[in-house]
């Protein structure tokens, strides 16, 4: 089953609330970079009352992304940080295709689990406010066949402790379980707008 969600459609899609956030914890030159997603929604499919009169697949998505990063190059102006990490997928679907007549209800449940090895990258320049670009790349057959992400942020320092981010993201896997049916294919991209708080 192939469940697409427009950009228009996602808000009036959501079935409970989601999240996107991120923490960074530095030491010197090594940092630790954590980010995490999770996504539920709903899904109506139309049947055209044929066999079936309407339907619903629920989708719930956990991502949970962690780096383990080194400064590369470490200016005044600018920073590259390098590094491994993994990414962490969880993904359910419930669908329900309503029955009609002397066809009853059709309920199906698929859940599936997989973490794949990522190769990361930072860079950040800053002139007064900043940009700050990331992307990783993973998968490499040992879980999904790709697995990979780019993003890229606009910076404004409102307060010593406080930055706000004006970007763009995006978020790729194509996965298939060994011998089994199950497949995940996923392209989720579009506006951000974050802040970054400083302890």
């Amino acid at each position: 089953m192939n469940v697409s969600i427009g950009n228009g459609e996602l808000l009036g899609d959501l079935n409970n609330v989601p999240f996107m956030g991120a923490v960074e914890l530095r030491d010197g030159p090594f940092g630790i970079l954590a980010d995490a997603i999770h996504f539920p929604a709903g899904v109506p499919i139309t049947t055209r009352n044929i066999f079936f009169s309407g339907g619903n697949t629920g989708v719930v998505m956990g991502v949970v992304t962690g780096d383990l990063l080194y400064r590369v190059l470490d200016q005044p102006i600018q920073t590259i940080d390098g590094g491994l990490g993994f990414r962490f997928w969880g993904v359910s679907a419930d669908t329900i295709l309503n029955g009609r007549a002397f066809i009853p209800t059709v309920s199906v449940s698929r859940s599936g689990s997989w973490a794949d090895p990522l190769i990361a990258a930072r860079y950040h320049r800053d002139f007064g406010n900043g940009l700050t670009a990331y992307g990783d790349v993973g998968g490499f057959g040992i879980a999904a066949h790709a697995d990979w992400q780019i993003s890229g942020t606009l910076d404004y320092t409102w307060k010593p402790w406080m930055s706000l981010h004006l970007g763009y993201r995006s978020l790729n896997v194509s996965y298939q379980a060994s011998g089994s049916p199950l497949g995940f294919n996923v392209h989720m991209k579009g506006p951000i707008i974050a802040a970054t708080i400083r302890f």
